[in-house]
């Protein structure tokens, strides 16, 4: 059942898949799978692209609530017999640092009318409706299009009549969607366990900390759904769960862990060495703050024999 509401939004991207497959047709023939694969790609990166200001905020959220762990730690073992009065406290420490506890759930939100938009297109075509502004043309040219000879539009429960209709193995189909179901499922849990780990490293007594364990082992499980998905839509999930695993990792390189020393306070941690002294190790110069100051140079001071009087008649020394 579509969402009509989201129509407007249907209708976009399946505009922007016209565009990209147009452009694309340029140099790739129209009905070549390669097309279609950098065009679901492209689509993707283009989508991620446009939600990457709400990654940033949420990943600032998430670093001050790193700084506020602290904090709160000693909140929860001050009013660990009073849950309400403890949860209170911890809000107005968040509130007043400015932390958005469920910042993290924004890139989430804004991506899923994006996937049911992009599932709402490629089902379309998937049943042959030149639908949400799509040409019958642009349809056909999706639906004769093979990725590794597996339909775009075929999901691993097409029957084989179906797929032989489409120009394609029934069986290698099913390999096929077979290993890019493997691949989603893989991709999932990878991103979900960067992010889980990252999260118990920085709030080690979070009582939600075995419930996203359990999250982290079971996610992907929810790749098993994907065996129903058409192979499009299942490459644009494997694309999006790489693009997070990379910009995850961009991020968390560059923003390690504050490190909270005796007394509580947050000490920022050294920045990881450049990628030159990476390539080049014990061959970079080094920081000239790293450097000791140069010792002063010692005046060498040479003693001179003292020159004793002589006497002006004899010439000899005076006693």
């Amino acid at each position: 059942m579509e969402l009509t509401f989201l129509e407007p939004l249907y209708t976009a991207v399946a505009t922007v898949i016209a565009w990209i497959h147009a452009a694309y047709s340029i140099i790739i023939p129209p009905d070549n799978g390669l097309n279609w694969a950098l065009t679901i790609i492209t689509l993707t990166v283009l989508m991620r692209l446009l939600i990457f200001p709400l990654f940033l905020k949420q990943m600032r959220s998430s670093k001050k609530m790193q700084e506020l762990a602290p904090k709160v730690q000693e909140l929860r073992k001050k009013y660990k017999n009073d849950k309400q009065r403890m949860n209170q406290e911890v809000m107005k420490v968040y509130q007043t640092a400015g932390a958005n506890p469920l910042g993290g759930c924004l890139p989430v939100v804004a991506q899923f009318p994006i996937f049911i938009s992009v599932f709402t297109v490629l089902r379309a075509i998937a049943e042959d409706k030149a639908a949400h502004g799509m040409t019958q043309q642009l349809v056909d040219s999706a639906r004769a299009a093979h990725i590794f000879g597996a339909p775009i539009p075929a999901t691993f429960f097409t029957s084989s009549a179906e797929i032989q209709a489409l120009g394609a193995d029934p069986i290698v189909t099913k390999i096929i969607l077979g290993i890019f179901v493997a691949i989603s499922s893989t991709t999932t849990f990878l991103t979900v366990r960067q992010s889980v780990t990252r999260s118990m490293a920085q709030m080690p007594d979070n009582p939600m900390a075995q419930q996203q364990k359990i999250l982290m082992y079971i996610s992907p499980l929810f790749a098993i759904f994907s065996l129903n998905f058409a192979l499009g839509l299942i490459l644009y999930w494997v694309t999006t769960n790489l693009w997070t695993l990379g910009q995850q990792h961009w991020f968390y390189s560059r923003h390690p862990m504050p490190v909270v020393d005796a007394k509580g306070n947050v000490v920022e941690p050294e920045p990881k060495p450049g990628l030159l002294s990476k390539i080049l190790p014990g061959k970079v110069a080094k920081e000239p703050a790293d450097e000791p100051p140069p010792e002063p140079e010692q005046k060498i001071i040479r003693q001179q024999p003292t020159r004793q009087p002589r006497s002006k008649r004899t010439g000899s020394k005076k006693p």
